[in-house]
């Protein structure tokens, strides 16, 4: 009888424990420095679950080796819902074909949240830079093998794999710097110490419109509804597609009934007017899923690269 009531103990005591979180702060651990697309709506989406549930939601800078010391550390944490990784296409997609070697698995070591934020990428240039468009840029980059360079946030980030792609199939020479995350590239790119970028949106569009920086063409499939006067580098390098994404994981294990709750209210957060209207004034989009629509998205995306950079030839180690 006694064995039965503590059955039926534990049977009651998982809904009751799940209806109290969180009871301590949330901390969402950043793959990449302050002022990317990870780190700013890691930070309104915790000021909201904050706001939502009274516990304060801190988010953690660790950037370094293409987002697996963020990735790994989160990975390897107590899988409670009170670490989280704000993961991206790098981390959980690209990197694994990256590295030879991966301190982490990115499917089975991880348990899906939301995607947060899928962002159009934009092609950028010094003003100094003597091109208006992509087949511009190809031809100078052809007759100058070597002298141009490009930016990017660091091994494994859609900007390198980007970079890579678009020197596998211009056929050009173009030489890869790269920095740890958008913020010190673009600063960078700024300064005139690299030629171009490709460069997540939100995070170039405000130095393209203010003249700082030259937009030649988005990297979508379609022109973004934010520079619908801006070409897409495939009218002119057909086939070339490259979008940036950035979403939530914690660490496998974590209550089922957690992760829901975390994704109902990201998916609240996003879809709101406000949030809304500013990923479109961005160049970005929230695409609703479920956890396990995630979970499957992620494993797609990992096949899709998968063939793409081994035929780049990229490696970051």
């Amino acid at each position: 009888m006694r064995s039965f009531a503590f059955c039926l103990s534990l049977f009651f005591c998982v809904p009751v424990l799940a209806q109290q979180y969180p009871s301590k702060p949330i901390r969402i651990v950043v793959p990449f420095p302050v002022g990317g697309i990870a780190d700013i709506y890691s930070r309104l989406i915790g000021n909201r679950w904050s706001e939502l549930w009274g516990q304060p939601v801190l988010v953690e800078n660790r950037a370094g080796a293409g987002g697996n010391i963020a990735a790994e550390m989160v990975a390897k944490a107590a899988p409670d819902g009170y670490t989280l990784v704000m993961g991206s296409i790098g981390t959980h997609a690209v990197n694994v074909s990256l590295f030879s070697k991966l301190p982490y698995d990115p499917v089975r070591d991880f348990a899906p949240i939301a995607l947060a934020v899928d962002a159009d990428g934009l092609l950028a240039v010094h003003p100094s830079v003597p091109v208006q468009n992509v087949a511009e840029l190809i031809a100078l980059a052809r007759s100058k093998p070597g002298a141009l360079t490009y930016a990017s946030a660091g091994a494994g980030t859609a900007s390198h794999l980007a970079g890579e792609l678009f020197k596998s199939m211009a056929k050009v020479d173009v030489v890869h710097v790269p920095y740890k995350g958008n913020v010190p590239a673009i600063t960078d790119l700024l300064a005139g110490q690299t030629s171009l970028i490709f460069a997540t949106m939100p995070t170039v569009l405000p130095h393209t419109k203010a003249g700082k920086l030259r937009a030649l063409a988005t990297t979508g499939d379609a022109r973004a509804a934010a520079t619908p006067e801006l070409p897409t580098v495939i009218e002119s390098l057909p086939g070339f597609v490259v979008n940036n994404w950035v979403g939530l994981f914690a660490p496998a294990g974590t209550p089922a009934d957690i992760i829901a709750k975390l994704n109902a209210e990201t998916r609240n957060f996003m879809q709101s007017k406000d949030i809304a209207a500013r990923l479109t004034s961005e160049g970005a989009r929230f695409v609703p899923m479920s956890p396990e629509q995630f979970g499957s998205f992620v494993k797609a995306e990992i096949a899709k690269w998968a063939p793409v950079v081994k035929a780049s030839g990229a490696k970051a180690d």
